[in-house]
């Protein structure tokens, strides 16, 4: 079937922890497996023609989980990239970080620029990376930056122009896996009009098909934004 594509996908990427627990493993596996997921959804999502895709990959929740595993998840977000940059540049994906990266350890930092930097001229499918993220965190560090530039007049557009990542448009569609139902401090100012669908998948388990079945589910919605279609009952 013909289905209407969102320009801006993005997923919370919930139940690696779970995934793994059930099958008696340690928590790492769940996240490794969960790294190939990631990756297979950005090639979809590009040979689809989506422009953009923001995975929410650590939070700035996530610093309460044990030391050992968030070591393991920046480690493994580095060399899964790294890895792979040849690849992403041929076919023309673009990473981009949004989150409070400047409080990251100085490698993890300089790690970020070089992958955005050699993936600049990409244009295929922009793929953004909500890296120590909180939407709270976000607006606050947008209004801080507003307050010291000694700004009068505040709108909406004001604060756009001060979020992390100012030219990215708004979500279409939020995705959450493993059955939970909640936005987690997730894009809190660009999803006011996100449609959401929640599916009860583990992430690792999360497959092309499932992909297609929340696709279809957004191009069957009427997105109104508080307005009225006309002959529609």
């Amino acid at each position: 079937m013909s289905i209407k594509l969102p320009e801006h996908l993005a997923i919370i990427m919930d139940g690696n922890g779970r995934w793994a627990q059930q099958r008696g493993l340690n928590r790492v596996e769940g996240h490794k497996a969960g790294a190939k997921i990631a990756e297979n959804v950005t090639r979809w999502c590009a040979d689809l023609g989506l422009k953009y895709l923001t995975l929410y990959a650590f939070s700035t929740e996530n610093w309460k989980r044990p030391k050992e595993e968030v070591r393991f998840l920046f480690q493994l977000m580095v060399d899964y990239l790294k890895d792979r940059l040849n690849l992403l540049q041929e076919e023309s994906i673009r990473i981009r970080f949004m989150g409070r990266v400047n409080e990251l350890a100085e490698e993890t930092r300089n790690f970020c620029k070089f992958m955005e930097d050699e993936t600049a001229e990409c244009n295929r499918l922009n793929l953004i990376i909500a890296l120590n993220y909180g939407g709270r965190a976000e607006i606050v560090d947008a209004v801080k930056k507003i307050l010291n530039d000694k700004l009068e007049h505040i709108d909406d557009a004001i604060i756009r122009r001060y979020l992390y990542l100012p030219d990215l448009p708004d979500p279409d569609l939020i995705v959450r896996t493993s059955g939970e139902k909640r936005l987690s401090n997730f894009l809190l100012w660009q999803s006011s009009y996100s449609e959401l669908y929640f599916t009860d998948t583990l992430w690792p388990d999360f497959s092309k098909d499932e992909l297609t079945k929340a696709l279809e589910e957004y191009s069957r919605r009427k997105r109104r934004y508080g307005a009225v279609i006309d002959n529609e009952e």
